[in-house]
């Protein structure tokens, strides 16, 4: 039952980040979120270069992690 509480705590201080009035900045947190993804990224293209493979990222894509990153 203790696990029960504690895992209910949890969600609903999560849903805390999306009410109006909170401590947490979004902006920061997507933009985190977004430079992560374009590491990953990158470190995967590394990863598969070495290897002798090409990894084929959109650049549609890859710009738009950029522009949020930057934004």
């Amino acid at each position: 039952m203790k696990l029960f509480q504690t895992l209910k705590n949890k969600i609903m201080a999560f849903a805390e980040i999306f009410k109006d009035s909170n401590d947490y900045n979004e902006k920061t947190i997507i933009g985190f979120i977004s430079f992560a993804v374009m590491i990953l990224v990158m470190i995967a293209d590394v990863i598969t270069g070495w290897v002798g493979k090409d990894l084929v990222v959109n650049e549609f894509i890859y710009n738009s992690f950029l522009f949020v990153t930057l934004g």
